[in-house]
């Protein structure tokens, strides 16, 4: 069973964050839906040429966040629920909106500034997505 997952040397982050993300990342596009069976850890392991313990890492991420769901001796699948996407989107909302919190601290801008910034930055995006339809 063939992932598509592309693991990389150059990328600072460990190579279970790796896994995790690009497991995310294709539920939450739609690619794997509820019930999707993953491959099982030796298999990925095998296909990335990682450790099992590295993939293992990674799948235990994903279970606890309510990613995937593991049924010992049957394998992992994507959690049921049509709203595991929406989490992960949800998820990384609040990541990007604690990092830009975070720089807009490093920055010296005052919360008034950085909501006026994130207001322009909607505003654009809302603009472009005009323009593109």
């Amino acid at each position: 069973m063939l992932t598509g997952i592309i693991l990389s040397q150059g990328d600072g982050r460990p190579m279970y964050l790796q896994i995790v993300e690009q497991i995310r990342r294709r539920i939450a596009v739609g690619d794997w839906s509820p019930g999707h069976a993953l491959p099982s850890i030796r298999q990925l392991a095998v296909e990335l040429n990682v450790s099992v313990i590295t993939v293992k890492r990674a799948y235990f991420d994903l279970e606890r966040d309510g990613v995937i769901a593991t049924h010992h001796g049957k394998g992992s699948i994507v959690a049921e629920g049509s709203d595991v996407g929406a989490r992960i989107h949800e998820q990384e909302l609040e990541t990007h909106l604690t990092e830009a919190a975070r720089l807009g601290e490093l920055l010296g801008l005052k919360p008034r500034e950085l909501q006026a910034r994130f207001k322009e930055a909607v505003e654009r995006e809302a603009d472009a997505l005009k323009e593109r339809t």
